[in-house]
């Protein structure tokens, strides 16, 4: 039976929309409660601070230069030339460029040449097709690499990236990888 007193209860909805923002109440979905939401703190973890992000769901094309972090877990295309600074492709990044930069960290999917002054790193996840120019290198268990890599002297790319010249032949040295489990 209707009753007047059990339309002015709340339902069970409402105390937990409330305890997200006590200002404003917020009508939600049963649907919408399932996932929790995003903390700023979460977003923090995956990209550094201080870095650009090209987050999930973002297509970005064209040439990216300059001197801040890059944090891609989107996608990119074209060219990226961050010299003295450190480039990172998260785990729903999608990457169709040359990478240049002072570090590169690579967890999810890369079409490109990578040139690092100091060093690249493959994550378990990733997946990256192009050739690799680094002095330190670090494959992680499961990554999946198809493609060369050239080790180098520390600063060798610095200088000869400066000085706008291609290296000689005879300058890196080049280690053979297994090929990828397919």
């Amino acid at each position: 039976m209707w009753s007047k007193s059990a339309e002015g209860k709340e339902s069970p909805q409402t105390p937990q929309a409330t305890a997200l923002d006590p200002i404003k109440p917020r009508v939600t979905s049963p649907g919408a409660l399932a996932a929790p939401p995003v903390s700023a703190s979460a977003t923090a973890t995956q990209a550094p601070a201080g870095s650009s992000t090209i987050s999930t769901g973002l297509r970005i094309h064209g040439e990216f230069t300059g001197s801040g972090d890059l944090y891609v877990d989107g996608e990119a295309q074209g060219s990226i030339r961050l010299g003295q600074s450190k480039v990172s492709v998260g785990p729903h990044g999608r990457v169709q460029a040359d990478i240049e930069a002072r570090e590169i960290v690579i967890e999810g999917t890369v079409q490109g040449n990578l040139k690092a002054g100091e060093s690249i790193r493959l994550g378990a996840a990733s997946h990256v097709q192009g050739s690799l120019m680094t002095p330190r290198v670090a494959i992680e268990d499961g990554a999946r690499l198809r493609g060369k890599v050239e080790t180098t002297r520390a600063g060798e790319l610095r200088r000869g990236a400066a000085a706008g010249h291609a290296k000689s032949a005879e300058t890196p040295a080049t280690v053979p990888v297994a090929a990828a489990k397919e």
